[in-house]
């Protein structure tokens, strides 16, 4: 089977026909375009042969002639956008062959022994999938549609890959070169660069390129005065929609077939790591990676990440003991001539598509190295939470602590505290400790800048604070569903103020972000056990030598002689949930943990 030879599989239509059938669409769209215009010319011929003379043929002809026009008017400019309306294309990272000139030998070298065309370029997303993607659309070409290393606003030249008939373009996973040996990844990709062989045929393309061009017109009749566009793009996709998926799944199944020659059996075992890959990287992302994006830093380095939190993955689970010793085989990010420089550009994508941050780096948006991490955004994260917990408390009027012995009971409830924002405590010790809701931050304050104790015994913000407010024998829970609805809308309030609402949600296509988002909602209870358990650490770390730490699939963790302390959260839950602090108390007590000493807040 050639590369731009016929597509047979066993047992279903082929690849080739369901390509025909998508393009007989495109031809009955056209006859129902045509149509009225072919009327036109025969009523028109036949008045002026005669054979049409007399009422009401002249107003009969004038008539269709006009709608004709109009028909053909309005189908001209709907296949023109269909045309020249641009394809979505994923946002990558491109790689040329002078960055990576032994993975270009291996995507050829697998071509050749497949019979195939070589892919025209390759590019990294910094996702665990990898696929073929066509760029030769004229849109491409005019806008420079490739994205520069260096950021994902940024355009170049358009390279061979948007040239007329050039191949697809190969997009790899980047945690695949990180984590995958180079046989795994040779074995992985086959079926991918096998793939180019069903897209070099001619009906193929046409029928893809017809599918894309309506999928684009449809988000052009999302701009302004062009919705009329929208309805016979949907049309059209509804009429293809089975052909074009079973095209698909012929050309899929044609390159499976093709690659089963090469490494099959090391493409089994292959598989396997590119589940534990998914996996390692989803934790990676939504555990590590997602607090320091919320905090307006970014890892520079998520790939070698990955292989960190998969070592640690394979140390803690029996069923990937054996994955360990391949760890000593030479890894597919040798391939590349500058793998650092790769992986900070993967990273700052991954930011911008999951996160929506900017494309640039900047003095809001700067890197962050892993030895750096705790201490950069751990340790700053649990105090930014702690200082929106105490604004939240000055905005309920919450005294700033209480003497030591007095009754948790008398903690204010939901119908004793004000629901409208409130100036802080009198107390000159809760003055400082946080800013005021509303506001775009904490306010800072350091511990050595303490003033003297106030009158109720205690000075800045405490952790014994909040243990009095939450502390609720009673199990109603009132107090706590009264400070966590302030957090919750605290919060709201930053990430609308911080977020890339303003601009992005205006865009269209790739350039809408973040694409993938990775924050699922959180309920005003969770968001109230995390600030809390924020000033727990932080009163640990201020008080009893504690340090911030980082888990490689559990992200910020506390360290206490250098060990993870993983029983905290129980006891937090009980608190906020039942409004028990002694399982709390004693956890702080058995720690050497002063609840009453104040916080530093950053």
């Amino acid at each position: 089977m050639s590369g731009t030879g016929s597509i047979l599989e066993a047992g279903v239509p082929s690849a080739r026909s369901r390509a025909l059938a998508v393009l007989r669409v495109r031809s009955r769209a056209l006859a129902v375009g045509l149509l009225p215009a072919a009327l036109a010319v025969v009523l028109v011929a036949a008045r002026a042969t005669g054979r049409l003379a007399g009422d009401p043929w002249p107003t009969v002809t004038l008539v269709v002639c006009a709608v004709a026009a109009l028909v053909l008017l309005v189908g001209g400019a709907f296949a023109a956008v269909v045309l020249r309306a641009s394809p979505a294309v994923t946002p990558t990272v491109p790689l040329s062959e002078a960055a990576a000139p032994d993975l270009y030998r291996l995507v050829r070298d697998l071509a050749d022994r497949m019979d195939v065309p070589p892919p025209s370029a390759i590019a990294l997303t910094p996702d665990c999938d990898s696929w073929l993607e066509d760029r030769t659309h004229a849109a491409h070409r005019r806008g420079g549609a490739r994205m520069a290393a260096g950021g994902a606003g940024r355009t170049s030249e358009p390279g061979p890959e948007s040239a007329p008939g050039a191949a697809p373009v190969l997009v790899i996973g980047s945690p695949f070169l990180w984590w995958m040996r180079v046989a795994e990844l040779r074995a992985v990709l086959a079926p991918v660069v096998a793939g180019t062989g069903p897209s070099a045929h001619p009906d193929i393309a046409d029928a893809r390129g017809f599918v894309r061009g309506l999928d684009a017109a449809v988000d052009v009749g999302s701009r302004r005065g062009l919705g009329w566009i929208a309805p016979p793009a949907r049309l059209l996709l509804r009429l293809c929609r089975t052909d074009a998926a079973e095209m698909e799944r012929g050309v899929a199944a044609a390159a499976s077939e093709r690659a089963q020659g090469v490494d099959y059996g090391l493409r089994i075992v292959a598989q396997e790591q590119v589940g534990l890959a998914y996996a390692g990287w989803d934790r990676l992302l939504t555990r590590v990676a997602l607090p320091a994006w919320r905090m307006g830093r970014w890892p520079a380095h998520l790939d070698a990440g990955v292989v960190s939190a998969l070592t640690e993955l394979s140390r803690r689970d029996r069923l990937a003991e054996g994955f360990t010793p391949r760890l000593g085989e030479r890894p597919a990010c040798d391939l590349l001539e500058q793998p650092g420089l790769i992986d900070e550009a993967t990273s700052l994508l991954a930011a911008r598509l999951f996160h929506g941050g900017p494309a640039e780096a900047g003095p809001d948006w700067s890197p962050v190295d892993w030895t750096a991490y705790p201490e950069e955004v751990v340790d700053r994260k649990w105090r930014t939470e702690a200082a929106r917990l105490h604004a939240a408390l000055d905005a309920l009027a919450v005294p700033a602590g209480r003497p030591p012995g007095t009754s948790g009971s008398t903690a204010p409830t939901a119908s004793t505290a004000p629901t409208a924002p409130a100036a802080p405590a009198a107390s000159s010790g809760s003055a400082g400790s946080a800013a005021l809701p509303g506001s775009s931050g904490p306010t800072t304050l350091a511990a050595a800048d303490s003033p003297p104790p106030t009158a109720d015994g205690f000075a800045g913000p405490t952790l014994e604070r909040v243990l009095g407010y939450l502390t609720d024998l009673g199990g109603e829970g009132a107090a706590g569903e009264a400070l966590a609805g302030r957090i919750s809308g605290e919060l709201a309030r930053e990430e609308r103020a911080a977020g890339p609402a303003g601009g992005a949600a205006k865009a269209r296509g790739a350039d809408a972000v973040p694409l993938f988002p990775l924050q699922p909602p959180r309920s005003g209870r969770d968001l109230l056990a995390d600030h809390v358990t924020a000033m727990v650490c932080c009163a640990a770390v201020d008080s009893a030598g504690a340090a911030p730490g980082l888990d490689w699939l559990d992200g910020p963790v506390l360290l206490v002689g250098g060990d993870r302390r993983s029983d905290l959260a129980p006891r937090v839950l009980c608190l906020v949930e039942e409004g028990n602090p002694e399982p709390l108390r004693d956890w702080l007590s058995a720690l050497g943990v002063r609840p009453e000493k104040p916080v530093r807040l950053v």
